[in-house]
């Protein structure tokens, strides 16, 4: 059988299949559902200070290859949370990571803070796509400042991974990479949403209560992979790749370009033992081509001599 097991910021997971924050509830609700013991891990629902309603609906659009939401980072609240979905948590015999948002750098740290308190989280994933209502409701994750200055405040509270979840959304998430690395991150997910909408022909009205939403799944696989090979390249912390993996095969192409991790996400609305299935369907492809170890497929792309669709047609 083919290692998957490996360290996240000393953290040992055993194996790099972790389902993605908002697909899987906060963790607990799929256990009846799914073997959840058979993930790396599980990023739970973002968790804000105080409970969040969200957006109206309509707040979710099937689109081409994918899905659009708009769900306006919905939650119960980082004291009920600990309250109510911790001690189930605590229970399972795999990695919980505590995914944070906020609207200011001090609800990051208060965040933080009552989780480190409580105990039973192992990492910590930072979801810096959230508007900053102190500066206008500018997106904290598309200034290269902020981000950096977020992860830092962070750092000094915790030391448990710190992973930052950095948006696609930017002219070059690498830069962000290298700034959140400077700061003490030990890792970065990428992707997260891209930005997309849809429009009712019929009515001529947006499909979306909020106009736009955040577009996941198939449709946005080719983006984060090329993104993940950007930021793997710009710096030595473990990059998570996300964006559209459905398939054992599609975590392989993300490991190749330079993920040491993936996250599944809209896969598990369709199947919500989705991630079982690609971790597994990773250790049968490593057995069937000879890889005793899933490590060895990261970065090992061959990028040299290679020819474009386009050029093979010349």
């Amino acid at each position: 059988m083919a290692r998957t097991d490996f360290h996240l910021g000393g953290v040992h997971c055993k194996n790099r299949v972790f389902v993605a924050s908002g697909t899987f509830g906060y963790g607990d609700e799929c256990r009846d559902l799914v073997d959840v013991e058979r993930l790396g891990g599980i990023m739970t629902k973002s968790l804000s200070l105080k409970p969040r309603d969200g957006n109206p609906p309509p707040r979710v659009v099937e689109t081409a290859g994918g899905m659009l939401n708009s769900i306006g980072l919905a939650n119960i609240g980082v004291h009920r949370f600990v309250a109510e979905k911790l001690p189930v948590l605590r229970l399972l015999n795999t990695v919980i990571v505590a995914n944070i948002a906020a609207s200011s750098v001090d609800e990051y740290c208060a965040v933080l803070d009552v989780l480190e308190d409580a105990g039973g989280v192992h990492a910590y994933e930072i979801n810096v796509s959230c508007p900053n209502v102190r500066e206008g409701g500018l997106t904290f994750g598309t200034d290269c400042a902020m981000t950096a200055g977020i992860t830092k405040r962070l750092r000094a509270r915790t030391r448990k991974p710190l992973i930052i979840k950095l948006t696609p959304n930017v002219a070059q998430i690498s830069s962000f990479a290298r700034a959140v690395q400077e700061e003490g991150a030990d890792a970065v997910s990428v992707i997260n949403t891209l930005i997309g909408m849809a429009i009712d022909v019929r009515t001529r009205k947006p499909l979306l209560s909020t106009v736009t939403g955040g577009l996941s799944g198939p449709a946005i696989k080719p983006v984060a992979l090329a993104k993940v090979y950007e930021t793997a390249r710009a710096v030595r912390i473990p990059v998570i790749g996300i964006g559209g993996i459905m398939c054992a095969t599609d975590a392989i192409e993300f490991f190749l370009a330079g993920a040491t991790a993936v996250q599944v996400g809209t896969a598990n609305f369709i199947d919500p033992a989705a991630g079982v299935r690609v971790a597994e369907g990773i250790d049968a492809w490593c057995n069937d081509h000879g890889i005793d170890d899933v490590g060895k497929l990261v970065g090992a792309l061959d990028a040299k001599g290679g020819v474009s669709v386009l050029e093979s047609w010349l």
